[in-house]
């Protein structure tokens, strides 16, 4: 029985084959076309009301986005997309570059047109391509869809003097050029990542994706999807524990230790706002957004929309270079010699100079690292506000009510702490100064755990034949640490089994690694499992390598601008 047979049996709507040409000529019109599960979907009116937000999306054109969707979405998520399909597809799908990635698209031609004479540019035109595009004009946007052995991997080859190395005799093979030596770094790096991971044919990433989905089942099976709501009990009595010392203090006068309580209150909410984000805690997209807004809005001052629409690209797109969020900070540090090329930025839409400041700060991030991190939540602040006031998020469908309750829950924020605590209740502006500072300063430890898990790992492009899982472990680092300390680190230190499972309760992420680690033995793949000390160590050493290929870069730019290049053309003849 053909597939068509079977669900016309169920009866299921049954929905004509589209060949990969039929797709490529929907990209290049401008059609948002994704494939799940074997059906093609046609996304183009959720762009704009999707409550991930659409450059998420945009990075799945053209690609199978099955694991993607499903790691990252409830099932009544997935089901609510079945509204978007125009076909289907037979076989495995070899994967497009997005346009949003740099990605070309050819048009259809009149003779895969028969009849129509030149191709219009309209949907009806385009559409009898095939017998589906008839069907693929725009719909309304649907609803929301809303102790185990221990196996460390190999120093990584950036902190170690493996690239440096290399680069530092390639600076002397190709002084006249800079850009070419960042080539040649990057070739070499993509060529240390082919050599240490699995081979990226068909057959072995389908073997991959294949035990990624049974270990997925086993997952569920095993019931480590479900909350443990009573981990959440003993969280809000920290909470308020937390919170009632803060007060305290502050009638007391002992602003420091205030302001420490405050800041460590602001450090574990993050933890749950990062859950509820995720949907990991009633599964439910308004209920863990109602939470998400609570915690992050109205008790922290940051918007969880904004951390939404950046988080979501970077688990897509992890460590890379040009379209992750996470690891693009410009000028104040590199993490990828890439970035010394001016990259434009596809998530922030503008180029990352690597002008003079750039220089200055990267000269040396190996040692500013930590103290620029004492500062984050300040630039926090800042791209929250921008994400509410522009609009940035979506205005329209599921979400259209999270703007004002962010705007609501931000200004709430500034009453209670700007003016309720930091104007009224302190009588100095020094005690003030002290109590600011120290508070926003006893998060920094948040900052160097959300880097530390991926700044010295790869940010080499492997092309678009990469699975998912291997991706996300290639990219990604756990730390390791005793369980007694698990509340400090909030399941941030599980970031490769988050990153394969974002919606797994952090609660359960320990029991989840003896899994993971099980399934990356049987394909193949490296686990990345560092100390905390260890892993700050390969972070410092990855900073430390980019600022000398900086320096080295800068070296090669001053002998041309500086007139020598009779001088190197003389050299190289």
């Amino acid at each position: 029985m053909t597939k068509d047979a079977a669900r016309r049996q169920k009866g299921e709507r049954s929905y004509p084959v589209l060949a990969r040409r039929d797709v490529e000529a929907l990209i290049a019109e401008g059609r948002s076309i994704i494939i799940l599960d074997h059906y093609v979907l046609k996304v183009d009116t959720w762009l704009n009301y999707h409550p991930g937000g659409d450059k998420a999306i945009m990075h799945m054109v053209g690609r199978d986005a099955t694991d993607e969707i499903n790691s990252l979405h409830s099932f009544e998520a997935r089901r609510m997309m079945g509204r978007y399909r125009i076909g289907t597809i037979e076989g495995s799908w070899k994967n497009f570059l997005p346009p949003i990635q740099g990605g070309q698209f050819r048009p259809a031609t009149v003779q895969e047109c028969p009849g129509l004479g030149p191709l219009a540019t309209d949907a009806a035109a385009t559409a009898p391509l095939s017998v589906a595009s008839a069907s693929a004009s725009s719909r309304s946007p649907s609803p929301v869809f809303d102790d185990a052995p221990r196996y460390r991997k190999p120093a990584l080859r950036t902190s170690s003097a493996s690239l440096s190395s290399v680069s530092s005799n390639d600076a002397a093979e190709e002084p006249s050029d800079g850009m070419a030596h960042l080539d040649s770094l990057t070739r070499k790096e993509i060529r240390l990542d082919l050599d240490r991971y699995p081979s990226l044919d068909q057959t072995t990433q389908a073997f991959i994706v294949k035990k990624y989905r049974l270990l997925h089942e086993r997952v569920k099976a095993e019931g480590l999807f479900n909350c443990n709501y009573s981990a959440y009990a003993i969280e809000c009595v920290r909470y308020a524990t937390l919170f009632g010392l803060m007060l305290v203090f502050l009638q007391w006068g002992w602003y420091a230790s205030s302001g420490f309580c405050l800041g460590a209150f602001w450090h574990q909410l993050v933890f749950t706002a990062h859950d509820a984000g995720h949907m990991g805690i009633t599964h439910s997209f308004q209920g863990d957004t109602l939470i998400g807004i609570i915690i992050a809005d109205f008790l922290g001052g940051l918007s969880i929309g904004w951390w939404k629409r950046s988080h979501n690209v970077h688990h897509i797109v992890t460590n890379s270079p040009e379209h992750d969020p996470d690891i693009e900070h410009m000028p104040f540090f590199a993490v990828s010699h890439r970035l010394l090329g001016s990259l434009r930025s596809t998530y922030y839409d503008k180029i990352m100079e690597f002008d003079a400041a750039a220089r200055f700060f990267i000269s040396f991030q190996h040692y500013s690292y930590y103290f620029i991190l004492l500062f984050g939540r300040f630039n926090l602040y800042r791209l929250s506000w921008m994400y509410i006031i522009l609009g940035q998020g979506p205005r329209k469908g599921p979400a259209w009510w999270h703007r004002y309750a962010e705007l609501a829950g931000n200004v709430f924020f500034w009453y209670w702490f700007g003016y309720g605590i930091v104007y009224k209740s302190i009588d100095t502006n020094w005690h003030r100064f002290v109590f600011v500072m120290v508070s926003h300063m006893v998060t920094a430890p948040l900052h160097v755990q959300i880097t530390l898990s991926h700044f010295a790992m790869s940010t080499a492009d492997l092309g678009v034949n990469e699975s998912f899982p291997q991706k996300m472990l290639r990219t990604t680092m756990d730390v390791d640490c005793p369980q007694w300390l698990d509340f400090f680190h909030g399941g941030l230190q599980f970031q490769a089994i988050h990153h394969l499972y974002p919606r797994l309760p952090r609660h359960n992420l320990r029991r989840t690694q003896k899994l993971v680690q099980e399934f990356c033995n049987e394909v193949g793949i490296p686990y990345a499992l560092y100390g905390f000390v260890d892993g700050n160590k390969e972070v410092i050493g990855r900073l430390a390598d980019v600022s000398r290929q900086a320096a080295i870069l800068a070296k090669c730019q001053s002998v041309i601008t500086g007139g020598g290049q009779n001088a190197l053309h003389t050299h190289h003849s």
